[in-house]
């Protein structure tokens, strides 16, 4: 069995220009998006194991945030998952697995969570 390494963002509020009704197409919407991130893990952390021998937690969460391109509506919130996996696999080789769930936030009724789960694998 091999070790594995997580590392977890979660709860990043966005807002994104998304969404297939009329009401939706002009303005952004809020989005709460969580990010798992599987990477390489090397057979063991030391005491002074230095950073780049796992993932900056910033990493993660610009892929969601500033790496997303301003203006630019998806249609569908599960393109959005798609491209935050595909900004960091690109980012970064030793990212094996990456799991974004995004909420919409503006159709939740009764606080209840409406939305996704992408889970995309290295290819």
């Amino acid at each position: 069995m091999d070790d594995s390494l997580q590392l977890e963002v979660h709860d990043i509020e966005v807002q994104v220009l998304t969404g297939i009704y009329s009401e939706e197409t002009h303005l952004p919407q809020p989005l709460r998006i969580s990010l798992t991130v599987d990477l390489d893990c090397p057979p063991r952390f030391e005491p002074d194991t230095p950073l780049s021998a796992s993932k900056n937690y910033l990493d993660l969460k610009r892929a969601a945030t500033e790496a997303l391109p301003p203006g630019v509506h998806f249609t569908l919130i599960e393109a959005l998952g798609d491209h935050i996996c595909e900004t960091l696999f690109l980012g970064d080789t030793r990212v094996r697995r990456v799991r974004v769930k995004i909420v919409k936030l503006a159709i939740a009724e009764a606080g209840e969570s409406i939305g996704i789960t992408l889970v995309r694998h290295r290819r």
